[in-house]
């Protein structure tokens, strides 16, 4: 058996994972490289395998940087089964159409810029997906998988899926391998969410496992607790609206929208925030997702079972879903404070690069990041503390607060990881992916204080097991 490894490796994005049995050939996810103008280069790279020769894609979970190649991954020639939970795969053809929405109105627009002699910097002009090439991996979902229901997925290969608590949908996958009159169980965790968060359930511990594929997102870094999150969190939107400022929040469409939303209802309804003020939900993808949450009532936590009772809890007064460009555009009109939610949580696309230039020279208004940022991108630089930011071929001051709440992470924390890697029992393996290299090897480190062999595989390496 052999398993190597495509993406988010020494890097936290573009998951892409390849299991090799000798009989058959399953690939844990197909993700987009996301961050530095290098990383996007090698989205257009060889896969590092040949897509024709895989049996079946299963996927942990629908953010970018798990699907985001499958429409180039069919294109190039795979015709198997894409494996994935309900909610997976309805969240995953609502990124994907986003995603190459959004490519193709960029490379419109620098045709545009680059036509008038203008700077296309920062703008992609290829287009990696199209709609048609969406819509053909959408069309090779399988039957949507249960949790804890499993699966055959080639003589000897059985598959089963546990709650990753980490967006709707979210799994880990535990492989069941018979060879030669014994199993080889071999996990793959994906993305390790937050226990005590609201919306979607805690974690599932690990299975038994003897070799485990982990991610290391936050591995050397603890996350504040809830309580400390909602309090920063109400603080700094409160001190800006009172000064009439605009707060604006980079989200990513997919539980974070979700989490944030349910963060302010919350605070209106206990009284940590003012009344009266406007928010906005500026994406088109996030009002998709928020009606995809209301139809999976399945995944939800007990809390918000019991908010569901009697009210939606990511509904509010004040609250205003925005689709169109010119409803988008009209909330600069908006007088006054005002909370805008919009895409993406990195900054490298969506909506929110078109606040910015009202919101970052402006000193009374707020830029909040509530999410992970990786290396290189717009976001990282910020919280890093630029003083400036090219933004469509514009240089614009930092002028506005800049605040980190790293408490709404839908990742695990270093001692959550743990928490959830004791349930593998005394794995022979554990390779450690999905983070950057500080992180990973914090993660390792402690691993091996506690006895483990670990390894941190490289891009494109193989490990025989």
């Amino acid at each position: 058996m052999r398993i190597s490894f495509h993406g988010a490796a020494h890097g936290v994005t573009g998951s892409c994972h390849l299991l090799d049995t000798g009989s058959a050939r399953v690939l844990v996810d197909c993700g987009l490289f996301q961050g530095s103008r290098a990383l996007k280069e090698e989205n257009g790279e060889p896969f590092g395998f040949e897509p024709a020769s895989l049996d079946a894609v299963v996927l942990t979970h629908a953010h970018l940087d798990h699907v985001g190649r499958l429409p180039r991954l069919v294109k190039e020639g795979f015709k198997g089964p894409i494996y994935a939970t309900g909610a997976t795969q309805e969240l995953a053809k609502l990124v994907l159409l986003d995603s190459a929405r959004l490519q193709e109105e960029d490379a419109s627009r620098a045709q545009r810029r680059r036509s008038k002699g203008k700077t296309v910097e920062g703008l992609d002009e290829e287009v990696l997906i199209t709609e048609e090439d969406v819509a053909a991996a959408c069309a090779q979902f399988a039957a949507p998988v249960p949790y804890h229901t499993e699966l055959e997925l080639a003589p000897g290969l059985r598959l089963s899926l546990s709650d990753a608590g980490h967006i709707l949908g979210s799994c880990s996958l535990l492989f069941q391998i018979a060879k030669a009159g014994s199993t080889a169980r071999v996990v793959f965790s994906g993305d390790i969410g937050s226990p005590r968060h609201p919306v979607v359930r805690d974690p599932e511990p690990c299975p038994p496992a003897d070799l485990v594929v982990m991610e290391s997102t936050y591995g050397g870094r603890k996350h504040r607790s809830v309580v400390e999150t909602a309090v920063e969190f109400y603080q700094v939107l409160s001190e800006t609206l009172a000064g009439g400022g605009k707060v604006l929040v980079p989200t990513f469409a997919l539980e974070r929208a979700q989490e944030v939303l349910y963060g302010i209802r919350e605070g209106l309804e206990h009284h940590r925030l003012p009344k009266g003020f406007r928010t906005f939900l500026d994406s088109p993808m996030a009002v998709t997702a928020t009606e995809i949450f209301q139809r999976h009532r399945e995944c939800f936590d007990e809390q918000t079972l019991r908010v569901l009772a009697d009210r939606d809890p990511f509904l509010f007064e004040g609250l205003s879903f925005t689709r169109d460009r010119q409803a988008s555009k009209a909330i600069n009109e908006v007088q006054g404070g005002a909370v805008i939610l919009a895409g993406n949580g990195m900054l490298s696309g969506g909506r929110a690069r078109h606040h910015l230039e009202r919101i970052l020279p402006r000193p009374e208004c707020a830029l909040v990041f509530v999410g992970y940022a990786a290396n290189g991108t717009p976001a990282r630089r910020l919280i890093d503390g630029e003083k400036t930011l090219r933004v469509f071929g514009q240089e614009l001051p930092v002028n506005c607060r800049i605040a980190t709440i790293n408490g709404f992470s839908g990742h695990g924390d270093h001692d959550q990881l743990l928490q959830w890697h004791a349930g593998s029992g005394q794995p022979a393996l554990t390779a450690i992916v999905h983070g950057d290299p500080k992180a990973s090897q914090a993660l390792r480190q402690e691993l091996e204080g506690r006895g483990f062999k670990c390894a941190w595989p490289e891009l494109h390496e193989t490990i025989e097991f």
